[in-house]
């Protein structure tokens, strides 16, 4: 009989990557979690997995091989609690795929607090068009990809490696667990303020991640970021390539088509020819050439592939337009990556009115954390909706700087009224969030559907 895993948490994109891979392995997989909910719930039934609503200690009787907690998991958990009363095995998601996907893997690590997914979708892209097929966890929907996670028989695999901790049980950030051959370190700015106290505990970290990087693999760094410098400067014992600097990988200006120039050490290695926005994204595309060079992709074939790369779903995504009214969906919830969304998305449509729709919803912008970056974050927006509903701190007060270019409301059907009463053909309505906003993005076409 196959060995059976029970994974507690599982409706998460990487755990239930995790038990994707595990299924296809020939795993028998089980889960639960506080809400089964798609799009993750149905992907799992789909490849037979069993879903349990809830953390009841019955599920004890499943009695799995072993239980894989995720870090959505802590104590006082019900289920949590009798495993533990009962001494059974179980061990984190990371710790997991650590041991029965990675070893003998040469592991391509994608790390910073911005860009991970982006990068990840590019970098597997690229090597599955060279014909590597290579494995992957991304932490997000790409749209090359029917799957977010999958294993294969290619020595490759591409993992979104998180700074976020591994469980309640382990402290470390998840990627140390990985055992990276090539890693990109694409940002560092802190974040995650619910467990990590300052920036130098984030660098510390990453410091750690260096550290399990063997001297014969390779750091594909931004040499323009700071605090990725200040990093390596802790100590490397690994050969670093640098990106988003002269005398390494550089990107272009982009043309009002989005094609721009690749060099490495001022010359040229091709154009890559794209719809994508931003000046981020072209630095998110020189990451992952370069990391698909240490696989063996030569930068020609690499610029090649990202000419037809489809993206990452929730990244600047247009999910409609009605009445002359086109509305985007963007996970951006940062003030780096508000800043740098709304850049890319002003480069794009000119002129034309961006309404920005802000719902403050990670458990670092609740806090407050960040909250006097955010008003100068959203300059090139045209008005300004934030949904105020649950922060710790007076929104009111933070963006009244900007006077009556932006509202706030802790009201979700008052802060759709107040969008409608102003959008009119020709605008932009951004909608900026890492969770579901309520459903906001298809409530707004509706609406503006049935105008008359």
């Amino acid at each position: 009989m196959a060995a059976h895993l029970h994974i507690l948490g599982i409706c998460g994109t990487f755990m239930g990557g995790i038990a994707a891979i595990a299924k296809s392995t020939g795993w028998r997989v089980t889960g639960c979690d506080a809400n089964v909910y798609p799009p993750m719930s149905e992907q799992l039934r789909a490849l037979g997995v069993e879903l349990t609503e809830g953390f009841g200690a019955e599920q004890l009787a499943l009695r799995p091989d072993v239980w894989v907690i995720g870090n959505v998991v802590t104590r006082g958990n019900s289920l949590m609690e009798a495993i533990l009363d009962q001494g059974e095995r179980y061990v984190s998601g990371p710790q997991w795929l650590a041991e029965q996907v990675l070893p003998g893997k040469h592991v391509l690590a994608v790390a910073g607090t911005h860009g991970k997914t982006t990068v990840s979708a590019m970098l597997a892209w690229i090597l599955e068009r060279a014909g590597l097929a290579p494995g992957f966890l991304i932490g997000g929907v790409a749209n090359d990809f029917p799957v977010s996670a999958r294993l294969t028989p290619s020595p490759f695999f591409v993992i979104e490696a998180d700074e976020y901790d591994t469980a309640f049980f382990d402290k470390r950030s998840k990627f140390v667990h990985y055992r990276a051959r090539t890693a990109i370190l694409n940002n560092i700015e802190f974040d995650h303020a619910d467990i990590f106290d300052d920036l130098a505990a984030i660098e510390r970290q990453f410091h750690h991640f260096v550290r399990t990087l063997p001297r014969s693999g390779k750091v594909v760094a931004n040499g323009s970021d700071e605090v990725v410098k200040r990093v390596l400067t802790l100590g490397c014992w690994t050969p670093i390539e640098l990106f988003s600097l002269p005398e390494g990988w550089q990107a272009g200006d982009a043309d009002p088509e989005g094609s721009f120039e690749v060099s490495l050490a001022g010359k040229s290695m091709g154009r890559v020819r794209w719809p994508l926005l931003g000046a981020h994204n072209r630095l998110n595309a020189l990451a992952a050439i370069a990391a698909a060079r240490q696989a063996g992709v030569e930068p020609a074939a690499a610029i090649d592939a990202l000419g037809s790369f489809g993206g990452v779903r929730r990244r600047m995504q247009v999910k409609g337009q009605a009445r002359g009214v086109t509305v985007y969906d963007d996970f951006a919830h940062h003030p780096t990556a508000i800043r740098a969304t709304l850049e890319g998305l002003r480069q794009h449509v000119g002129k034309a009115r961006i309404l920005a729709l802000l719902e403050p919803r990670s458990n670092t912008m609740k806090r407050g954390v960040m909250k006097q970056t955010l008003p100068g974050s959203l300059a090139e927006a045209d008005r300004i909706y934030v949904y105020s509903s649950g922060l710790a701190w007076d929104a009111q007060s933070v963006f009244a700087p900007l006077g009556t270019r932006a509202s706030c409301q802790p009201e979700l059907e008052a802060l759709i009224a107040a969008v409608l009463a102003e959008a009119r053909a020709g605008d932009h309505v951004l909608v900026m969030s890492n969770g579901d906003f309520g459903g906001i993005q298809e409530k707004l076409l509706d609406r503006l559907s049935a105008r008359v």
